[in-house]
């Protein structure tokens, strides 16, 4: 049975069980640089996102489209920022 201890692999210990890490932190360049999380979502928007995604996932969809309005934050934050230092020099 793959679960039995044997002695090419056997049962850890509490204090092992504690030290044991992430395979992303110990391993960096394996790392999906992506956290698990728990998430509320409208019913419609779930559905939306679901029928839109295809067979791409629909997670993946919903993350692309946070992302782009990140991306969108930060290019009008850097337009004000433009804007503001036109008018202080006119």
């Amino acid at each position: 049975m793959a679960d039995t201890p044997d002695d090419d692999s056997p049962e850890l210990k509490a204090a092992q069980m504690a030290e044991l890490r992430p395979l992303g932190e110990m391993l960096p360049a394996l790392s999906t640089a992506k956290t698990r999380i728990t998430i509320m979502l409208d019913d419609t928007v779930l559905e939306a996102y679901k029928a839109r995604a295809g067979g791409r996932g629909y997670q993946t969809l919903i993350n692309e489209t946070l992302r782009r309005g990140l991306e969108a934050d930060a290019v009008k934050e850097a337009l004000r920022q433009v804007i503001r230092e036109e008018l202080h020099t006119a």
